[in-house]
């Protein structure tokens, strides 16, 4: 019996659910992810899981509570969403190359309460080659991933320093996760 409806189609959420032992039924819903104008990260984050949230509800109206995410690679000002083709994804990749930059992921939780968190995470780059950004890109990971990477593939092979959630780099903080659950009265322990 689910516990909660996870609003989102990423199978890295449902994995990183699944070991935290949260049994979850997928409830999946299309929203528009452009960012407004001039909107910041943390603002476009916690609007786009709030939309999900709130699309989901409106669309199934389950009798569950309705958890939803979004995450956004942030270098600078700039929002990088998922590659659209290689050279996307080679431009964002040589951006990232030896910076720092940050990863913004917001959670919302929709049951008798609605509750919103956002993790920030620090994520420093080594300098990258060429080669290697082409190599990684052959390997097929960047492709459905926000700023071209996976923090939990191969791409961990670019990170020299992580400071905050690695699960949240993932796409769901599982700390703040927890506490958000345990607003509705779901306990992991």
């Amino acid at each position: 019996m689910p516990q909660i409806i996870l609003a989102s189609a990423s199978p890295r959420r449902r994995e990183l659910l699944n070991q935290i032992n949260v049994r979850h039924l997928v409830q999946t819903v299309d929203i528009d992810e452009t960012p407004f104008q001039n909107e910041s990260p943390e603002n476009y984050v916690q609007r786009l899981a709030l939309e999900k949230a709130f699309a989901c509800r409106e669309k199934f109206n389950p009798s569950l509570p309705i958890l939803a995410a979004d995450t956004s690679v942030v270098l600078g000002n700039q929002i990088m969403g998922k590659p659209r083709n290689e050279t996307d994804a080679f431009t964002m990749l040589s951006q990232l190359s030896g910076k720092t930059h940050y990863v913004f992921t917001a959670i919302v939780l929709l049951g008798n309460h609605q509750n919103i968190v956002i993790s920030a995470t620090e994520v420093t780059f080594k300098t990258l080659t060429e080669n290697e950004i082409v190599a990684y890109w052959q390997s097929g990971e960047p492709l459905d991933k926000a700023g071209s990477y996976a923090i939990q593939g191969k791409g961990s092979l670019f990170i020299e320093r992580i400071n905050g959630s690695f699960s949240g780099v993932m796409g769901l903080p599982l700390f703040e996760t927890a506490q958000l659950l345990a607003t509705e009265g779901i306990v992991l322990l």
